[in-house]
């Protein structure tokens, strides 16, 4: 992946991030979640801007990451909390509508699009995100529900600061969040792949090659042709789909392929991000 084109992803997304936060959320008092919703509490409570608390608060986790989740992956998150803090500094908090529920939709919408475009393209907006990635790095849970699990604390704690009806909303919108997090960060969706290929060497060669996969081959053939083929197998996540089907179609344009949807994967599956051996 182009290195600009993913900085570029995560700047824009991280500015949307912000502006959900000052425009519909932080004016009804409708906090995000984790930390993010803790900055905003205390950016309310105190004369200091939420931004300032959002990069207070996300330095340790951020140091944590760094050990478990790697360097490129946090340097942009960093870079991603960096640009919604100052965004959160220059953009007005300004309230679009009247209507508490119509914000912490619009809001719960808008902040879980950008963040899935965040994490989709290796960053995350620090603070939960970090600890639910890693979480998620060891059971296949969708992120969005992780996230969601780990926030119902906030609601809690803005609950007795401020009411509960605006714990409600709260707990609305990072529900919506999470649910919109889900539709786009799909890396915990795994894909039982099948190659049908007279070409079965060359393809499993490329795919070996390119990929931190598994594959396993048996002998097949065809049954009105009689022609003798291989057959491939193999399990990636969605994100991978994009990334083999090239592969696939570079050293056979005529192979069979089917993908169907896994419900769930027992033994040695990496998890991690970097399940390409040459990163793009």
């Amino acid at each position: 992946m182009d290195k600009f084109l993913r900085l570029g992803a995560i700047f824009i997304a991280s500015i949307v991030m912000a502006i959900a936060f000052n425009m519909f959320l932080l004016p009804h008092e409708i906090l995000s979640g984790g930390v993010t919703g803790v900055a905003m509490i205390f950016g309310l409570m105190t004369p200091i801007n939420s931004g300032i608390w959002l990069i207070l608060l996300n330095l340790p986790i951020l140091v944590v990451g760094w050990m478990k989740l790697g360097k490129t992956f946090i340097a942009n998150s960093i870079f991603s909390v960096a640009v919604t803090s100052i965004a959160m500094l220059y953009i007005p908090i300004v309230q679009v509508t009247e209507d508490a529920l119509l914000s912490s939709v619009f809001g719960g919408v808008i902040s879980g699009a950008a963040v899935g475009i965040i994490i989709r393209f290796y960053g995350s907006t620090g603070g939960f995100d970090v600890v639910g990635l890693l979480l998620t790095m060891k059971r296949d849970i969708p992120l969005g529900f992780m996230v969601f699990t780990l926030n119902s604390g906030v609601v809690f704690i803005s609950g007795f600061i401020f009411n509960w009806e605006l714990a409600m909303y709260t707990m609305a919108s990072i529900y919506i969040t999470g649910i919109v997090v889900d539709r786009i960060h799909t890396r915990h969706i795994k894909l039982s792949l099948m190659v049908v290929t007279s070409k079965g060497d060359e393809v499993k060669k490329k795919l070996l090659t390119n990929l931190y996969r598994g594959i396993t081959v048996t002998d097949g053939e065809g049954a009105y042709t009689g022609a003798k083929v291989k057959i491939l197998h193999s399990v990636i996540t969605r994100y991978e789909l994009a990334f083999v089907r090239p592969l696939i179609r570079e050293i056979d344009p005529n192979a069979f392929v089917s993908i169907t949807e896994t419900m769930e994967v027992v033994g040695n599956f990496r998890r991690d991000e970097n399940y390409k051996k040459h990163q793009m």
